[in-house]
């Protein structure tokens, strides 16, 4: 049942008074997206209902969001969020009821008594990590977690708002579509890569909201969200005032990298060893009826840093590894000469391939990321780097690194093996025969490099594009690319070229500059309108993802052909969050998180195909002429039949030791040679034959 509207006379016309069968009594509080009422139902029971603004009441695409926010609340238990009572995501107006939880928001608890003592603080942390354990555990990312979304209840906080994003609050974009969230309180991966956001970004989150409350303001402190978002990727936080105590777990849930932040249950044991007066009682906010008394200048907590080496000591989350166990490994396994050792090699499939399995690395769990070289899987996990023979999975070489390098997978750059990960000052190449070095080098702090040839493409935060030898490690020229800001690299197999892509500020067009790795020359460029991120290439053209204004979800795909100028835009029939893409031939296949699989052939201008898949926030997918393949966080490879659109074929699930989280992103498998290569957060790496997914 619609709410039905008020038939006085002026504005409280358009104010309901009922939601379904709740009367709507008072209103809580407004928002971009809704009001907040507070409501009985029939049997007196108080309720809080939230009804959408009848401007987004007719916007399908909200809609679904919404759909997705009730879902999300749902599936998370009532001892953390405000439990869901009845809901209409497809009334005239939409509305949510849930129970109402007496409490003010932290938002507001600060700004009416300010700062929290030490023992409110450890309560606050303590219940705000078992509220994300919880949430994480039903593979939802809540991505907007603030003051004003925690309520402080009598028997601890309550996280509420899941899954909406308010317009107000995501104007800030970057060149790889709109961010999701409040930039105060995101994360640095939500500014640096928003398609691959996890668990770990709430636990970030979780640091910030923990400085306002013990101070009143944010680690990262500015008016404008610009350098809010530069000071939250590129420095280090203000923890002035922090309790001392709680200072050093802050600081780890501010770490720059997600996998050097803690999980939930981490932060928990810690907080019990913060001081032997910890304990779970209820948290109950005291309520002052003065100012609070202000800190001597003398006394004042000075502004921490992260101790250098700090990184290599801490868990990894977003990897579910066990920091103590994958250092063990690197001492037992780090020997850089050549170790022969056999993986499982099971019966062989009609086509000859004898499928097989290995664990390369012993000790700790998570996903290693893997590209082909030239007959050799190169393969990475923090702290290692390593090759395969990509006939029996034996390992060829094993080459350590530090434990906060190897983030993305090694790959063949002028026949070396370049070790790569976002922002990391320190270059290696590696011999592909032995592993060992062949140069390495130190350059100022650098954002997502690109592997073009023979050449390094390395931007910085200042928009200066540094091309280095892939060979030598020699800087080969260093400018910055006309028209391009903040410039988002990429670069695709078959393709001499990189791509260089900025999104204006009111995401309504992208500049797209092509270059030549060799000397920064232009080859051509192009402002195309729309949000766009490049998924690929074929036969001289540019494909893209096209995302929507409102919540950066992808509604088309679009083909560019540079020679002509010319290009096609085939939209989707239902914007998809999250989305990956894979190019073959004139057909792309967009993969989103909710496990929505397209088949758009852009000759022909439509979707072909639409598959529903089992899999939430899978991996990009990669696709041959026969099937699209992607991975599920749970380890499964997935194969889909390109022409009809069916799943045909999975690998049994490997999951980790940790299967309760979520990673934020997952491997995409390798193709090469009719074989599929994937990887399993168990640490197996595992190749079947790509002809005959029905025998895997």
């Amino acid at each position: 049942m619609a709410p039905q509207g008020n038939t006085g006379a002026g504005a409280e016309a358009e104010l309901p008074e009922y939601a379904g069968h709740y009367r709507l009594e008072s209103c809580l509080g407004s928002g971009g997206m809704g009001v907040v009422h507070v409501a009985r139902s029939t049997s007196g029971m108080k309720l809080a209902v939230k009804v959408v603004h009848t401007e987004f009441a007719k916007d399908p695409e909200f809609r679904g969001r919404f759909r997705q926010e009730v879902a999300a609340a749902r599936k998370v238990s009532g001892a953390f969020t405000a439990s869901v009572v009845d809901a209409d995501p497809d009334a005239e107006r939409p509305w949510m009821a849930t129970l109402f939880i007496p409490g003010p928001t932290l938002s507001d608890e600060v700004k009416r008594n300010g700062p929290m003592e030490p023992a409110q603080l450890r309560r606050l942390m303590a219940g705000l990590a078992e509220a994300l354990r919880d949430i994480h555990r039903v593979g939802v990312v809540h991505r907007d977690l603030k003051p004003s979304n925690v309520l402080l209840a009598e028997d601890g906080p309550k996280v509420i708002d899941f899954g909406i994003s308010r317009p107000k609050d995501s104007e800030l974009r970057t060149e790889t579509g709109k961010l999701i969230g409040t930039p105060p309180f995101m994360a640095p991966e939500q500014f640096r890569r928003p398609r691959e956001v996890g668990p770990a970004a709430d636990i970030f989150a979780l640091g910030s909201v923990m400085v306002h409350a013990a101070t009143g303001r944010g680690p990262f402190d500015s008016d404008s969200p610009y350098v809010v978002a530069y000071q939250v990727v590129h420095d280090e936080p203000d923890l002035t005032g922090v309790p001392g105590n709680l200072a050093p777990l802050i600081v780890r849930c501010l770490a720059k990298e997600p996998e050097d932040r803690p999980t939930p249950d981490e932060l928990m044991r810690e907080l019990r060893s913060v001081a032997a007066s910890y304990d779970t009682q209820a948290f109950i906010p005291a309520q002052r009826t003065v100012d609070p008394p202000r800190r001597e200048p003398g006394k004042a907590e000075p502004r921490r840093r992260r101790p250098a080496g700090r990184k290599a000591a801490l868990a990894v989350v977003a990897s579910a590894l066990v920091a103590a166990g994958i250092l063990a490994s690197v001492r037992m396994l780090g020997d850089d000469d050549p170790v022969p050792e056999k993986g499982h090699t099971p019966a062989a499939t009609g086509s000859g391939f004898a499928a097989w399995e290995t664990k390369p690395v012993s000790g700790g769990t998570g996903s290693a990321q893997c590209s082909y070289g030239t007959r050799q899987l190169l393969c990475a996990r923090p702290g290692l780097v390593f090759a395969l023979d990509p006939s029996d999975g034996s390992v060829l070489w094993r080459h350590s690194v530090a434990a906060s390098r190897a983030a993305r997978p090694p790959v063949l750059g002028g026949g070396l093996v370049q070790t790569l990960t976002d922002e990391d000052r320190h270059l290696e190449a590696l011999d592909p025969g032995s592993g060992r070095t062949r140069w390495e080098r130190t350059m100022p702090t650098n954002g997502r490099p690109a592997v073009v040839g023979g050449t390094l493409l390395l931007p910085r935060a200042d928009g200066t594009v540094t091309g280095v030898d892939a060979v030598t490690g020699d800087t080969k020229w260093s400018g910055r690319i006309p028209g391009q800001i903040l410039p988002y690299l990429t670069s695709f197999a078959g393709s001499p070229l990189a791509y260089a892509t900025t999104i204006s500020t009111d995401s309504s067009s992208t500049q797209v500059t092509a270059l030549d790795p060799t000397s920064g020359a232009v080859r051509w460029k192009a402002r195309l309108s729309g949000s766009l991120t490049p998924v690929g290439v074929h036969d001289g053209s540019v494909f893209f993802l096209s995302a929507n204004n409102e919540y950066g979800d992808t509604d088309a795909v679009v083909r560019y052909s540079p020679e002509s100028g010319s290009s096609r835009r085939v939209a989707l029939p239902v914007a998809r969050p999250d989305a990956h893409a894979a190019v073959r031939g004139d057909v792309v296949y967009v993969l989103a998180a909710t496990g929505s699989l397209d088949a758009v052939d852009t000759r022909v201008r439509k979707r072909v195909w639409h598959l529903e898949t089992t899999v939430s926030r899978g991996s990009e997918p990669v696709a041959d002429d026969g099937h699209v393949y992607f991975t599920a966080a749970d380890g499964r490879l997935l194969a889909v039949d390109v022409f009809k659109g069916r799943l045909v074929g999975q690998t049994r699930a490997r999951p980790g030791s940790n299967s309760g989280t979520v990673d934020g992103s997952l491997p995409e498998p390798v193709l090469a040679h009719h074989h599929v290569y994937a990887t399993a957060p168990d640490g197996t790496v595992f190749a079947v034959d790509a002809r005959e997914p029905a025998s895997w």
